[in-house]
């Protein structure tokens, strides 16, 4: 999951050497926290939030398929 956050992030951003992924565990509940460069943070979080809703399907749709409680929290330094 953490490689697929990192891979869409990547994409997505001026700057792709900034992006930070990392992941923590909390009883049943995997949180993956996404860190990019104060500039590419508009990029990853969209209009309205489209696009971090967007990535956050994909992510939760991929957990699905191997029984994953999973979410992806923006992070803004």
């Amino acid at each position: 999951m953490e490689k697929l956050v990192e891979t869409i992030a990547k994409s997505l951003v001026d700057q792709p050497e900034e992006v930070r992924v990392n992941t923590v565990k909390k009883d049943d509940l995997t949180i993956i926290e996404l860190r990019v460069a104060n500039d590419d943070m508009g990029k990853v979080i969209g209009k309205q939030g489209r696009i971090a809703k967007a990535i956050r399907s994909v992510v939760k749709a991929a957990a699905i398929k191997k029984n994953l409680k999973v979410n992806v929290d923006i992070i803004e330094d």
